[in-house]
Formats: C-alpha cells, sequence, structure tokens
C-alpha cells in the first residue's frame, strides 16, 4: 500500500510499521516522509490496531536526510512546506493515544533519531547509534525533541546532544533516559512485539487516555514547541550556507 513504509499486522492488536528504504539506510526522502504519515495515520484509525511496533529494515532505523536525494527549498513555502510534512509524522506518531514500541535497530541520525525520540518504548539493539548533525548543517531540530529530549534526559544533557551532535551508542542513551531499553540485536524485534503485545492487552481507552495525559503534563505545550521548531528549521533552510554544509557532510560520509 505504501511505497517506502511497511505496516502490517504481527500480532493481536499490534501492527509493525517498517521503514523499507534499507539500500539507503531508510534515509527520509519525500517518498518516505508521506509514508510515515499516512502509515501512522491509517494505524490509529483503524480499530484492529492497539499498539504499534516502529523500527527499520536492514542495517539501520533512519540515517536522517536522504543526501544523495536533498533538494533545498528555493522559498519559505517550499521551506515551510518540507517542515511541514516532517512534523505531520511526529503528530501521527506522539499525539495518537496508541502507545509505539521503537525497535531501534543500527544508525538513527537527525530526523530518524527524532523519530526513536518519538516512540513511548524506545527500545535499542546494543549496536545501534544515535546523534544530531543539524546544528553543524545550520539547521534545526524537529520532531518536537526541543520538549521530548529535555524532558527524557534533562536540559544539560539535551543542550549537549543537540548542540554539539556528538555520537551516542545505545547504553550511553540509556544512561541518558532517552533509550528505555537496551537489547542483544537478535533479540529486538521479539522484545519490542512482547512489550507491544502487553500494550495491546491492556483496556484502550485507559491507555489512550493515560499517554495523552502524560504528555500533555509532562510536556507542557508539545504543540507550541513544533511550532518554533518549524519556524527555525524554515530559517535555516533559507540560509544559503546551509547547502554547502549539507553537501560537505555527504563527502564525508557523515551518516
Amino acid at each position: 500500500m505504501f511505497e517506502t513504509v511497511l505496516s502490517e499486522m504481527t500480532g493481536e492488536g499490534v501492527r509493525t510499521i517498517t521503514l523499507n528504504r534499507p539500500d539507503s539506510l531508510n534515509a527520509m526522502n519525500g517518498q518516505l516522509i508521506a509514508d510515515v504519515a499516512a502509515a501512522f495515520a491509517e494505524a490509529n484509525e483503524d480499530e484492529a490496531t492497539r499498539a504499534m511496533v516502529f523500527t527499520g529494515a536492514g542495517r539501520a532505523f533512519c540515517a536522517g536526510d536522504d543526501l544523495a536525494e536533498h533538494s533545498h527549498p528555493g522559498s519559505e513555502a517550499q521551506a515551510r512546506a518540507v517542515v511541514d510534512a516532517i512534523q505531520r509524522c511526529t503528530r501521527a506518531i506522539v499525539f495518537s493515544g496508541k502507545p509505539v514500541v521503537g525497535a531501534i535497530n543500527g544508525w538513527a541520525v537527525g530526523g530518524g533519531f527524532e523519530w526513536a525520540i518519538n516512540c513511548d518504548f524506545p527500545i535499542w539493539a546494543k549496536s545501534a547509534r544515535g546523534f544530531f548533525p543539524e546544528v553543524s548543517w545550520g539547521l534545526f531540530v524537529t520532531g518536537g525533541v526541543t520538549a521530548l529530549l529535555p524532558a527524557l534526559a534533562g536540559l544539560g544533557k539535551a543542550r549537549e546532544m543537540l548542540f554539539l551532535g556528538e555520537r551516542y551508542g545505545a547504553n550511553d542513551l540509556l544512561e541518558a533516559g532517552v533509550a528505555w531499553r537496551v537489547v542483544e540485536d537478535d533479540e529486538l524485534l521479539d522484545e519490542a512485539g512482547e512489550v507491544a503485545r502487553k500494550l495491546a492487552g491492556l483496556p484502550s481507552q485507559a491507555v489512550q487516555d493515560m499517554k495523552r495525559t502524560l504528555h500533555k503534563v509532562a510536556l507542557g505545550d508539545l504543540e507550541a514547541a513544533t511550532a518554533l521548531e518549524t519556524d527555525a528549521t524554515v530559517r535555516g533552510f533559507l540560509d544559503e550556507a546551509t547547502t554547502r554544509r549539507i553537501a560537505g557532510f555527504g563527502k564525508k560520509g557523515g551518516s
């Protein structure tokens, strides 16, 4: 049904949504972003789906922006359309009442790291790695992470991760509170599926109310955070130097 995403029932009440561009390490292009938003929107409307697993096919969860297909927006309207599309994914993941279990494998970079943080129960494979390169490019993060990351890791750690762009292993992220659980690589999908089945077996209305209330109370105005992120990212896109920095990052091998 989707060009770059697989969405299928994998257990009683459990739907697994898989990023499916393995040859590109599931890097984000326009089609993938649109498919993620649509797949989660469809799952949110599906009464049979009570919990979700979110993972990536192949050697990575999501290696961030697809530098091979990167096309820098030429106007504010184009830039805002690109960022709004990314933020739609976060709204579909975070603002739904249905819990999302992350099964994070390989690299989770930039927007891919944001999607991992959007998950309610992010389980990381022991070999998985994540980082945010955005500030070094002259860009900004999206995905509500300006609210989510300080809530999870504390303001000081969030500053470190977002400003400095250092690369973190799964155990580092567990210690920081960003990963919920770390498991052996070959146990990742089984563990995520088991947690999702437990969540799917709980009374659905109570689960949905709990997710929405926790986000509202613990995160304050997440909508305001995403709006500020959008404006800042648009400004970054309109900076001519940003394209040169992204191109340079790609030549270095980046993610």
